[in-house]
């Protein structure tokens, strides 16, 4: 919202330097775009319509200022109501209110000092008659709109929805189809214009116009942002009228516009005003209390203080034993309960006079330790390991999906707000590859993502998953080389995670894993269930390093875990013992199957099994892989013999012999 500040003060004395208005306004919680000259440029958020009018800011300034503010535009004049020269039929419940005037004008330029003062706010000047609609929509937050009556069949306005297939070629030369149930403006033959949204090109005000019908109504937010969204249609007026228009104010500003056209000798009222008042809403009433002023604000504000603040905002004060009862003024649709009258308090009050204090702890924060929740769980586990947590959205684009999901199977979005938004996400893997390559392409050489989310398809519902992204370097090796990631490390992540919730994975090979590149993909398995995937991520340039990634049910693996309460044992007294084995197996065979024959044979001393070097060239066969796996030996209750040692090893090797027909490597 653009405000030239000479315009402000024509309804409050406040200073002419811009910049000092966009401060104190900024400290009362509007966030300022920028300061050309005279002119602020506000954000307006999407909860405070009224403010999307230069009456609205003065109103704030007035009271940020302290000064008096000055009678709202057009209430002044008193308008004749009777047996207007139309006739007006409201047809739909999408329309509450609707005034209309008929005026006599005379088309021609606006002067020097209205188009400037439009041309600062961002609108183009048209005539006279045109520029004094925008005008009073730009000061009082009310759209308007004028039509020419000579084009309106009947002299009968009619208010209704549009019946599917209607066409109408709007104000931007566009032809436009309508669906049924759109809202819109009607003579007794055709459509006129999209109600909130644009006139229409068969009722445009011309040089050669010389009676107007001027309208000035409320329409339902949400009928207007469907229909606005719909035709993808976004204009000045919409965007009040989806946010909430003030209905209070649409006969002032019939009469503001009239007082407008009769000062610049364009036009003056002819016959009577039609107004269809269908509202009848009272007024909200909050009671405000002193004490939940002071507790949420964390300070006490002189009552003094609050009944200044909010009478300066216009909000009706009755005085109470512990507050007051507060009306709320029409166009304040984000004010509805206690707290939001406080919010108004503190920032106009200073939110810098507050005190800094601790907040008041009544209970003792639950342990997270027995019932932590599968996400959290998860989080802890992967943010400890050096993962970091990213965010990412639940709709993507249905090529990014297409991987990971069948047709049959997607679930798409009947209405996407773009085609980068058709699908829901099958995995939660294209979010996160998105979100790597934004990390990649400024320069974030080593890139550690995951995320835990939901996923969807038609056949299994809605998932909660977690999924993780890998690219980059271990940092310094025990090589004392800087080497790229691996399977290996997505696989540990997987194993972490699966650690956690007490569950011991296997691998099996994943043919359904079609974004994953071959001999670098695994599927994850607990016993006979089928829990996620990881691999190296296909068809990427792999440019400094490769990409890797994998996925993980939540809800699977928590169901698979053991819910026996963690034991907890003391550090081991006595020392381990390692031995080392190479052994020549079938390339093909996973290493997971050689695991569990080990684990399978050895005795409750072998504590820990770890792959360290897996070699395939020169010196062996074409069809074998040469493995060393670690073996790490322990009991708790003594120290184990090398002889005892030596008879699991002797075991183990037996049984790699037999189920796999490996060979120890240097026999």
């Amino acid at each position: 919202m653009k405000v030239p500040v000479s315009w402000l003060r024509q309804y409050v004395d406040v200073p002419a330097d811009a910049a000092a208005v966009a401060g104190r306004l900024g400290a009362c919680g509007f966030a300022v775009e920028s300061v050309s000259g005279e002119t602020i440029d506000f954000e307006i958020t999407a909860n405070r319509p009224d403010c999307l009018s230069v009456y609205g800011l003065a109103r704030e300034a007035a009271t940020a200022f302290e000064r008096p503010l000055a009678a709202a535009p057009g209430s002044s004049t008193s308008l004749p109501s009777g047996a207007a020269p139309v006739k007006v039929t409201l047809e739909s419940a999408a329309c509450r209110r609707y005034v209309a005037a008929v005026a006599d004008v005379t088309v021609g330029p606006s002067p020097a000092w209205l188009a400037a003062r439009l041309t600062a706010a961002g609108v183009r000047p048209i005539n006279a008659i045109v520029d004094v609609t925008n005008y009073v929509m730009l000061e009082m937050g009310q759209p308007m709109h004028a039509f020419d009556a000579a084009r309106i069949s009947g002299s009968e306005i009619r208010v209704r929805d549009a019946a599917k297939g209607e066409c109408l070629q709007t104000l931007d030369g566009q032809n436009r189809t309508l669906e049924a149930g759109m809202l819109v403006i009607a003579d007794h033959d055709r459509v006129l214009a999209v109600a909130g949204v644009m006139g229409g090109a068969t009722s445009e005000v011309s040089a050669t116009t010389s009676r107007i019908v001027l309208e000035s109504a409320w329409f339902a937010p949400a009928q207007v942002r469907s229909t606005s969204r719909k035709l993808g249609l976004k204009t000045e007026a919409s965007a009040r009228f989806e946010r909430g228009a003030d209905p209070g104010a649409t006969a002032r500003a019939i009469s503001r516009t009239l007082e407008l056209l009769g000062e610049l000798q364009a036009g003056r009222l002819s016959g009577d005003i039609a107004d269809i008042d269908q509202t009848m809403t009272a007024p909200r009433v909050v009671h405000l209390r002193r004490d939940r002023i002071a507790r949420l604000l964390g300070d006490r504000v002189p009552d003094g203080q609050v009944v200044r603040i909010l009478s300066h905002l216009e909000f009706d004060l009755t005085a109470e034993t512990d507050g007051w009862m507060v009306s709320v003024p029409t166009w304040r649709v984000d004010v509805s309960r206690e707290a939001d009258l406080i919010e108004e308090v503190g920032r106009h009050w200073g939110l810098d006079r507050i005190p800094a204090t601790f907040p008041a702890l009544r209970s003792v924060p639950r342990s997270s330790a027995p019932g932590i929740t599968r996400g959290r769980l998860a989080r802890r586990v992967l943010t400890g390991a050096g993962l970091q947590e990213a965010v990412t959205f639940t709709f993507i684009d249905a090529s990014a999906a297409a991987p990971f999901a069948v047709d049959a199977d997607r679930v798409t979005i009947a209405n996407p707000l773009s085609e980068k938004f058709a699908v829901l996400r099958p995995s939660l893997v294209p979010g996160l590859m998105e979100s790597l390559d934004y990390n990649l392409n400024r320069q974030a050489a080593d890139v550690r993502l995951f995320e835990v989310g939901s996923v969807f398809a038609k056949a299994s519902g809605e998932r909660s998953c977690v999924g993780w992204v890998l690219t980059g370097t271990r940092g310094t090796h025990w090589s004392g080389a800087d080497a790229n990631l691996a399977f290996a490390d997505a696989m540990g992540v997987a194993e972490l995670v699966a650690a956690a919730f007490r569950v011991t994975l296997s691998a099996a090979p994943a043919d359904n894993c079609p974004w994953l590149a071959r001999g670098q993909r695994a599927s994850l398995r607990a016993g006979s269930q089928t829990i996620g995937w990881v691999g190296q991520i296909a068809g990427r340039p792999h440019g400094d390093a490769p990409v890797f990634a994998g996925e993980i049910d939540l809800e699977v693996l928590a169901g698979a875990g053991d819910a026996a309460p963690s034991a907890i044992a003391p550090l081991p007294r006595y020392p381990s013992v390692v031995r080392d084995l190479s052994i020549l197996v079938a390339a093909s065979l996973p290493a997971a199957d050689v695991r569990g024959t080990i684990r399978s044979n050895a005795p409750a001393t072998l504590v820990a099994i770890r792959e360290f070097d897996r070699y395939q060239g020169k010196g062996i066969p074409e069809s074998q892989v040469s493995l060393s796996i670690r073996l790490t030996f322990q009991d708790p209750a003594r120290t184990l013999t090398d002889a005892e040692v030596q008879q699991a090893v002797t075991a183990i090797v037996a049984a790699l012999e037999r189920e796999h027909h490996a060979t120890l490597r240097g026999r």
